[in-house]
């Protein structure tokens, strides 16, 4: 008997490092402190003010906020997706010069040149009438060479035994 292999569950799930806070979200943070940082540096105070706020809500917005069960980051490049690719595709496939003149040239070809195979004769109706038959009573018909007539009448014997009563 092989062994028991374990299912993993809950594979969705991110791992968690410091309490409620995944790698992801740990991550994240430390950018938008650093960035607010380097803001500190570069700004003089009401402006710093200004950017820190919008990169701290950003930073969390990217971080910890979720939008139908999935992370925010995902629904945004869903979202952009969205925006960039258009709703309805056509294809729109111009001819080319070439194709262009080749379909206004006058076609003189014979079928001899072109290999067209003979046409096949198209069954009579009540061959046709034959071959539904053989098909609805699974086989039970069988119609004689050279006969023409109509088909007979159904009966319980020419039926499938899935239709009988």
């Amino acid at each position: 008997m092989p062994d028991k292999f374990i299912v993993p569950q809950f594979i969705a799930n991110e791992e968690k490092i410091l309490g409620p806070v995944t790698v992801r979200q740990f991550l994240l943070s430390l950018g938008t402190v650093f960035a607010i940082f380097i803001e500190y540096k570069i700004f003089q105070l009401p402006y710093f003010i200004l950017f820190a706020i919008i990169t701290a809500a950003l930073g969390g917005t990217f971080g910890f906020m979720t939008v139908n069960g999935q992370p925010f980051h995902l629904f945004f490049l869903n979202f952009l997706q969205t925006l960039i690719r258009p709703g309805l595709r056509v294809w729109n496939k111009l001819p080319t010069d070439a194709e262009l003149r080749l379909l206004l040239q006058p076609q003189m070809i014979s079928e001899a040149e072109t290999g067209a195979l003979p046409r096949k004769t198209r069954p009579g109706s009540s061959r046709l009438r034959d071959l539904a038959l053989i098909v609805n009573t699974g086989g039970v018909y069988e119609p004689e060479e050279g006969e023409e007539t109509e088909p007979p009448a159904r009966t319980e014997q020419a039926r499938p035994e899935t239709y009988a009563k």
